[in-house]
């Protein structure tokens, strides 16, 4: 009567009291370094509000700042940073603020989303949906987006300080270090 029958979820855990969505987060990488990127014509490393933001955050959370940039919304110098990037062991996690928008000096989302060999849609589907949930229906606007480049783990999220604070503390805080365990698998 006491037998427990096998998890019908993901995984093959047994243990009903730990789903195995959250032990496969417990066997994530808990600091991580971390290259923050700001993608702006404007911004000026003491205008630059949202990427000292993220680095504050990723901070907080036990993370390293391995490099901060901020570069011009041009696609080719944006590829060349993330193949730079790549190209450092040193660097797990690259996260873009800015360029996610439609405009047409909002390029960032094709560099990006051109560079990434495996994509990971749902960050952008939770992105716009939270985004929804906060501001309505200007959320369809946002290009947010996240995948994988060899080992590099690539998020580009809006400029804005709520964009950022949103994107960061509910899903880029939460999952990086899982995502990063996941490649080393």
């Amino acid at each position: 009567m006491g037998e427990q029958q096998p998890h019908q979820g993901h995984g093959s855990h047994t243990d009903h009291a730990h789903p195995s969505h959250l032990t496969h987060k417990t066997q994530g990488v808990t600091s991580l370094a971390c290259m923050v990127v700001t993608c702006s014509d404007s911004r000026t490393p003491d205008s630059d509000i949202s990427g000292k933001l993220i680095c504050h955050l990723l901070k907080e959370q036990g993370h390293s700042i391995a490099d901060y940039q901020i570069i011009k919304d041009e696609p080719t110098d944006i590829r060349n940073l993330l193949l730079q990037a790549s190209g450092q062991e040193a660097i797990q996690v690259v996260i873009i603020n800015g360029g996610t928008g439609i405009s047409r000096r909002d390029s960032t989302f094709e560099a990006v989303d051109g560079f990434l060999e495996k994509r990971l849609d749902g960050f952008g589907e939770l992105f716009r949906y939270l985004s929804y949930q906060d501001i309505g229906s200007p959320a369809m606007l946002s290009r947010a987006t996240a995948g994988i480049h060899g080992g590099l783990v690539i998020f580009s999220i809006p400029g804005s300080q709520g964009a950022v604070r949103l994107a960061m503390e509910q899903l880029i805080l939460p999952e990086m270090g899982h995502i990063v365990g996941e490649l080393t698998k």
